[in-house]
């Protein structure tokens, strides 16, 4: 039993300053109070003081509570016992399910030595078309969706949730809405998905602190999981509210504030998280996919600013569709060329005839004449934007680049299209629809 300490000092928000030897960061201390036991975090050590995070809040806390350090990190349950199963900011169950115990892990360790990683090789299929075939999503990659509010980032999320070729689904929700926590536990259930998913949810209703346990949380299990062989999809929604708790948390800390009131360590707090996107030699993978919002549309705001050094491109959902210019993933390189021999050709041709076509809308807004090329690009564009950016549209990789010689067989000659020979004869459609 470790001693308690009832010298609390200072309550300031959901920050609790007590005197105390010996205590280590990020340990773990037993607040007990008129409403019962909760759970705090060491968080600060300045000599004998020692600042601690409260994480089901400070509200009815008094300085003559007691506080007993347990003498280790947070800890969460991990094992196959968690599948199905919905879980709050500290681990605690959320759907009246038993409480698990067993394989008990810390939370927030390092992330893995980049020397020991290996390679991605390994494409993860989704059938959205504007990921699979134009910006393919490989294994151990971290990628943001950057987006403004009222987009469907969580729909989007929920789909690759149901569809995306991957042992386990860990999904991390940060501020939520109540009624975007139930349709992604709704969501997943009807569509058979829940059964190999484990969900961590922070509404906007629970205390701010919760939000920042939800990646390490999230990220810690999906670790194990890896370790064990599997391949872990992590999806993060939304990490601009753990950025605003961070900033909540240390404006009541009184530390110097940066950028837009964020704390100074922004960069390195997402880094943390970030770099955990790894695959496991011999083993499993972790993969994550974090949306971001983007207050006023606005990129070079401090949480997708430092996000976009750390991740390895980002998806730009904007007017309910992922935009084509401004979306990136670094790694397809590593696996699109190993899927079909006509995929970098369909992807580079129908991107640059799309971009062509970007320039004749605009020539048409402002009055020009439109040319007879004019007219195949508007044609192809519209096309393109039905059938393959559309987010309603689900097929599968191949079927998508059969589509996508359909479309440009139905508004180009095979000349115009600057594809080369060999591989028109093999892949041009003989009766264009």
């Amino acid at each position: 039993m470790h001693k308690s300490y009832t010298s609390i000092v200072q309550i300031a928000g959901d920050v609790i300053t007590v005197e105390v030897d010996g205590i280590g960061y990020l340990e773990i201390a037993e607040i007990s109070s008129r409403r019962g036991k909760s759970l705090a975090q060491v968080i600060r050590i300045d000599d004998k003081k020692v600042s601690l995070q409260v994480f089901a809040g400070s509200k009815g806390v008094s300085t003559g509570d007691k506080v007993r350090f347990l003498g280790h990190a947070m800890r969460v349950a991990s094992g196959e016992n968690l599948l199905g199963r919905i879980f709050n900011g500290s681990g605690i169950a959320l759907d009246r399910g038993p409480e698990l115990s067993q394989q008990m892990i810390e939370i927030a360790g390092p992330p893995v030595n980049p020397a020991k990683r290996i390679i991605p090789t390994k494409m993860i299929r989704t059938g959205i078309p504007m990921i699979d075939v134009f910006n393919s999503l490989v294994e151990s990659q971290k990628l943001p969706i950057f987006s403004i509010a009222g987009e469907p980032y969580n729909e989007l999320m929920a789909r690759i949730a149901i569809q995306a070729e991957v042992d386990i689904i860990i999904l991390g929700g940060m501020g939520l809405k109540y009624d975007d926590y139930l349709f992604f536990r709704d969501t997943l259930e009807e569509q058979g998905a829940l059964s190999r998913s484990i969900l961590f949810i922070h509404t906007a209703s629970d205390p701010v602190v919760e939000c920042l346990l939800v990646p390490d949380i999230s990220l810690a299990v999906a670790e194990k999981f890896a370790l064990e062989g599997k391949k872990v999809l992590v999806l993060l929604t939304d990490m601009t509210n753990f950025c605003d708790a961070l900033k909540e948390v240390s404006i009541t800390m009184e530390q110097v504030p940066s950028n837009r009131g964020y704390p100074g360590d922004l960069y390195s707090q997402l880094a943390a998280r970030y770099e955990k996107a790894v695959d496991f030699e011999g083993a499993g993978s972790i993969t994550i996919l974090a949306a971001t919002t983007m207050p006023g549309d606005d990129v070079t705001h401090p949480v997708p600013d430092n996000t976009g050094y750390i991740t390895e491109g980002q998806f730009y959902l904007k007017n309910g569709v992922i935009e084509p210019f401004g979306s990136l993933s670094r790694l397809k390189q590593q696996v699109n060329g190993k899927t079909r021999d006509d995929h970098r050709t369909i992807m580079d041709t129908m991107i640059q005839l799309f971009a062509s076509y970007r320039q004749s809308v605009e020539k048409q807004a402002m009055g020009f004449q439109m040319s007879e090329w004019d007219k195949k690009l508007l044609r192809y564009g519209s096309l393109f934007e039905t059938k393959i950016m559309s987010l309603k549209v689900n097929i599968p990789l191949e079927k998508a680049l059969d589509l996508g010689w359909q479309i440009l067989a139905e508004c180009f000659s095979p000349e115009e299209t600057g594809i080369k020979k060999s591989m028109i004869a093999k892949y041009w459609p003989k009766n264009p629809q």
